[in-house]
């Protein structure tokens, strides 16, 4: 039986593909032309579903370790008891979006789970190439740290997450701190997660279903890395796929859809983990492409994993 995707999901994208058949898709190596085209999505997705009125939002700043100056946002519920709280670094292939756009998703995390989280406005590629975005997030990490306490978090129960770029981010900076000795994470929460520069050759059985292609990939790689996209040398920190050593790295959750260009690599990770120690909880989930749940936010596959990844955040 072939693979196929999820009607649920399948029907959910018909207008989507019907308003891009005619679109001509970015050369590979446009970055300008990936943001033309995703960023518009990616805001239609965060504000197809209502935002949570019980959740507030305070903008704050951190200053990186040359200099700059980057914006967090710092989602609360209502009410919510001191306990645990999450930075969250949003998706993008490295080289598009800003935390405006995922105002939707981190305030409905927030709003199911009760778990405070801060967004992390990191810089992108190829404007600010490796190790730019993964210090900006060590940066925000080691801020909500020095921040616990004003904030009503306890530092023991602090977590990362991110989805898809933003996901490698989360996965990237767990190792950065275990390389420099902390803060401590509790947890790292990899939805879809970008993690493995060497793009592989294509799969038949999943090409035909791809959101994120091969191409885009050629593109968001080499913007982050350069020329050393792809070769030798390439640490960890990162393309977390590296990775060769993964004890005391914090417990993970780790899910992709099945029809998603980043299956293998997200696969191959969740075992890595697991080899050295590491707890790990894996979800595969067949029929579905990357992104599903901001698309086909209503498929029972989609509530499913919501109602996973809140699961999680509440167990911190």
């Amino acid at each position: 039986m072939a693979l196929s995707l999820d009607p649920e999901i399948a029907a959910a994208l018909a207008p989507m593909a019907v308003a891009m058949a005619d679109l001509t898709p970015p050369a590979v190596g446009d970055v300008a032309a990936q943001r033309a085209r995703w960023e518009p999505i990616i805001g239609a997705a965060s504000t197809a579903q209502p935002i949570p009125a019980d959740v507030k939002t305070t903008d704050h700043f951190a200053t990186t370790g040359d200099g700059a100056r980057i914006a967090l946002r710092w989602y609360v519920k209502e009410g919510a008891a001191p306990g645990p709280a999450v930075v969250f670094f949003h998706g993008g292939g490295y080289v598009f979006g800003h935390i405006d756009l995922f105002d939707g998703p981190v305030a409905r995390y927030v709003s199911a789970g009760g778990v405070p989280m801060l967004s992390v406005d990191y810089r992108r590629a190829p404007e600010h190439p490796f190790p730019t975005p993964v210090e900006d997030a060590y940066t925000a990490l080691n801020w909500l740290h020095e921040h616990a306490a004003e904030l009503g978090v306890d530092p023991r129960r602090i977590g990362v997450m991110g989805d898809s770029a933003g996901g490698g981010l989360a996965a990237a900076v767990s190792i950065l701190a275990r390389e420099r000795g902390g803060p401590d994470i509790a947890r790292q929460i990899l939805i879809m997660p970008m993690l493995d520069d060497r793009t592989p050759a294509p799969d038949e059985h999943i090409a035909p279903y791809l959101l994120w292609s091969y191409d885009d990939s050629r593109t968001a790689w080499p913007a982050l890395l350069g020329d050393a996209a792809g070769g030798p040398g390439v640490p960890p920190t990162a393309a977390p796929a590296r990775l060769e050593d993964a004890t005391a790295l914090p417990p993970a959750y780790i899910e992709v859809g099945q029809l998603d260009l980043f299956r293998d690599e997200d696969t191959a990770y969740a075992t890595k983990l697991a080899r050295a120690g590491v707890p790990v909880e894996f979800h595969l989930h067949p029929g579905a492409p990357h992104e599903f749940d901001s698309i086909a936010f209503e498929s029972d596959v989609a509530r499913r994993a919501i109602a996973d990844r809140v699961r999680v955040l509440k167990s911190l």
